[in-house]
């Protein structure tokens, strides 16, 4: 072979292997900047799902762009506020001291003593009350921290800041009669008496039979199951789960109607369908009002109320709870179950009633009634109970 035809063959090789090295420089810089693509991708995904699961600042009262504070107030030990509003006799005239919890999306305007207590029982009895907003509600700051436990010691905070004596009664409704069994736990010495209507329960609480939990579960819309089993489980994406488009959450922070009873709906009729005050119990933003909520009353216990002892063993005071039979929020077959496990109740179960039982006409005073003087026992169905 000539010099020069070798020459070509070299020239060719080496032409061939910077081809070569040309194209796998390339693949290899092509390949490096699809990895780049997709863990800018990853991270940004990433980022976009962080940021969609958290909850906006809480708009606090009294703070730059929070509402201005309206309402008398209290000072915690640890620095936040509860606001409160009174009703009825001066609390140092009365006979009687209540204090009135009240449920989910509520607020202490909603309490039914301004508008539904007959004004000669508050005279005759010498009543006074006072309704507090809950943590997040209203004029009450959050509190991010909060359990069954934290709210029961607020609650017995508000009495001394007040000065109601060492002894003063409840009266809890819906998720406030929830919260009122964290009380009769925590707090039972400072108790005088306490009335739970259409008390909410906690599903995971400890010793509630498994097969009538079930059923009275799936009795729940699915959206309110799903709700529930976020705030139990993912307590962290409660906030994204109440407010994604997706899918459909919790009916009683959407306002949806098919959660009433028929007479909740002609209560509701009555009142002209509307809530004047969801603006201020939602005004510090719906997180650290409804959704903490939610996380409080559906997550782990430190205890079962079916575990609870009578906190009146010598007579000294009663306990009661009203349920209305057709309460589409909470299961009378559970709430039955419950008050089996607890003989010391005194229990009443209302026909054809709903979960807004306390507002039917005369409910408010006969339901105070029985608390504070007493009534006659009679036998209803599947259980003994007063009316």
């Amino acid at each position: 072979m000539s010099e020069a035809g070798t020459e070509r063959e070299k020239k060719s090789a080496a032409s061939a292997k910077a081809h070569t090295r040309g194209n796998n420089t390339q693949q290899s810089s092509s390949s490096g900047y699809l990895k780049t693509i997709l863990l800018v991708s990853f991270v940004g995904a990433l980022a976009w799902v962080y940021l969609s699961i958290q909850p906006p600042p809480a708009k606090i009262v009294g703070s730059p762009g929070g509402a201005a504070v309206t309402s008398p107030r209290i000072k915690l030990r640890d620095g936040r506020h509860l606001a409160y509003k009174e009703f009825g006799i001066p609390r140092d005239e009365a006979k009687f001291k209540i204090i009135f919890i009240h449920g989910f999306d509520s607020c202490m305007h909603d309490s039914p003593f301004a508008h539904f207590l007959s004004p000669a029982l508050v005279e005759e009895l010498k009543i006074y009350t006072v309704s507090f907003d809950r943590p997040g509600y209203g004029e009450s700051d959050p509190n991010l921290n909060g359990s069954p436990r934290s709210i029961a010691l607020d609650i017995e905070e508000l009495s001394d800041g007040l000065g109601l004596g060492p002894k003063f009664y409840l009266f809890g409704h819906s998720m406030g009669g929830e919260i009122t069994w964290a009380c009769l736990n925590y707090i039972p010495h400072r108790l005088a008496g306490a009335v739970l209507v259409a008390p909410g329960i906690n599903y995971w609480w400890r010793n509630l039979p498994g097969d009538v939990t079930s059923e009275a579960f799936s009795l729940m819309y699915p959206a309110d199951q799903w709700a529930i089993r976020v705030a139990h489980y993912v307590p962290w994406l409660t906030y994204w789960w109440n407010t994604q488009k997706w899918f459909s959450f919790c009916n009683a922070i959407a306002g949806n109607p098919i959660i009433f009873s028929r007479q909740d709906m002609e209560i509701l009729s009555k009142l002209g369908f509307v809530n004047p005050n969801r603006a201020y119990t939602r005004q510090q933003g719906d997180y650290v009002s409804l959704h903490r909520d939610l996380n409080v009353g559906f997550s782990s216990w430190g205890f079962s109320p079916l575990d609870l002892q009578d906190p009146f063993q010598n007579k000294n005071g009663s306990v009661h709870v009203w349920q209305g039979d057709e309460d589409k929020f909470v299961p009378v077959k559970l709430q039955r179950c419950i008050v089996s496990k607890l003989p010391w109740i005194r229990y009443h179960e209302i026909s054809g009633s709903g979960h807004l039982l306390l507002f039917a006409e005369g409910m408010t005073d006969k339901i105070l009634t029985s608390l504070l003087i007493g009534e006659e026992e009679v036998v209803t169905e599947g259980r003994k109970s007063s009316i």
